[in-house]
């Protein structure tokens, strides 16, 4: 009886694993990694009012993000290389730089049982100087 009961039991797990029931997730892989190229303006005097910035550069997705100085900003996407974002006054009140980075959002999972997806990538800063 014992011998039965193992080989029912070798013959289900055989029949489960083959049938996919066991969990497979893959890891999310790297996502396009941004690039930026120039800031437009790339300077600007402290004091001055709120202006907008274009970012040049590469592998903008959609949903991609303006930082400044580590911060998201809410960011216009015009191309795949141009993006653009209104810096307040108040983030260039006073003389010194600000590193700017774009970020592409990871994205979700779409694989059986939610696997997949992308990492989120952040381009190398650019600095702005304020003058």
């Amino acid at each position: 009886m014992k011998t039965i009961s193992a080989l029912v039991l070798a013959i289900l797990a055989c029949v489960t694993l083959g049938c996919g029931y066991s969990s497979k997730t893959t890891p999310p892989v790297a996502g396009s990694m941004p690039a930026i190229a120039t800031l437009s303006p790339d300077n600007t005097n402290a004091g001055s009012s709120d202006f907008m910035l274009t970012v040049n550069g590469s592998n903008f997705n959609a949903n991609a993000a303006v930082n400044l100085g580590g911060v998201a900003q809410a960011t216009t996407h015009v191309t795949g290389s141009q993006l653009t974002i209104t810096v307040p006054a108040s983030a260039v009140a006073s003389q010194g730089t600000i590193a700017v980075t774009v970020t592409n959002p990871a994205t979700k999972g779409t694989g059986q049982y939610g696997s997949g997806g992308t990492l989120a990538e952040t381009s190398t800063p650019v600095t702005f100087t304020i003058n």
